[in-house]
């Protein structure tokens, strides 16, 4: 056997694991199977990339498009409040809004009251960033294809934190739960629906989708908008817990119903 074969033999479990991982539809990350990845944090997943259908025929998140993303690193949980508190103490930035209420602020809380400026503080601190919405959607889908929400298309009744009927304690929790209660979606994530809203790096712009790009769409160039995704404790119509919703949001406000995780890219 000559080096060259030698070489494809060895590099072949490698290319079949990237087969296996990419969960979507049809193409492949085979460009990457030969690189180093980093180490996976204990915190994170790996979400395997891949095409996927992105939005739904909703005003603000059509067209429906076909949307390829590289492998990245997600958190399993929305960055909490002990979490947060680290970055806090490590680099004197300021404590966020919420942190003397005693419904948002224990430990395992999500952190709330963050801008986007400050959930992209933190990332840049944790040496991570934040997802874009093609990244967070890929994920939240967790490789159910065209699905509802995170779980599939069944009602969200105790699947997630939210307020049914505008009973915000129906579900057990008047305000935030503690991270990683309700169950996780199929690649393992949890609060992709409810809990918090959730900052991504993209800015706002309804009529994106018509001219987005096939693969790693981050977003318009400018704006004055940022995204968020995912629904919150408060939301009463479900529509905001699909995966496909959307929220516009200007990036300086702080509110309870708002938060972030990190994502980090693996190569």
């Amino acid at each position: 056997m000559n080096k060259g074969d030698r070489l494809k033999y060895r590099y072949l479990p490698l290319v079949m694991f990237a087969v296996f991982l990419c969960p979507c539809t049809g193409k492949k990350e085979t460009d990457q199977t030969l690189k180093t990845m980093k180490s996976l944090p204990a915190d994170m997943l790996m979400i395997p990339g891949g095409e996927f259908v992105m939005g739904s025929d909703s005003s603000e998140e059509n067209p429906r498009h076909k949307v390829f993303v590289d492998t990245f690193y997600m958190d399993k949980c929305e960055v909490t409040n002990r979490q947060y508190g680290e970055f806090v103490k490590a680099t004197g930035h300021p404590r966020p809004l919420f942190c003397r209420d005693t419904s948002l602020n224990k430990p395992q809380q999500p952190v709330v009251g963050v801008s986007y400026y400050d959930a992209q503080s933190y990332a840049m601190w944790a040496g991570k960033r934040l997802p874009t919405e093609a990244e967070w959607e890929c994920a939240a889908r967790g490789g159910l294809p065209e699905k509802e929400f995170p779980w599939g298309d069944e009602p969200p009744i105790n699947r997630c934190n939210y307020a049914p009927d505008g009973e915000k304690d129906r579900d057990g929790f008047a305000f935030t739960a503690r991270v990683g209660f309700f169950a996780a979606n199929p690649y393992g994530l949890f609060d992709m629906a409810g809990n918090v809203w959730e900052w991504c790096s993209d800015f706002y712009d309804s009529s994106y989708y018509a001219r987005s790009p096939l693969e790693n769409p981050a977003g318009p160039d400018s704006g004055y908008t940022r995204v968020l995704r995912g629904g919150s404790w408060l939301s009463i119509n479900t529509k905001h817990l699909r995966c496909s919703s959307r929220l516009e949001l200007k990036p300086y406000v702080q509110d309870r119903y708002y938060g972030f995780r990190c994502v980090m890219d693996p190569y």
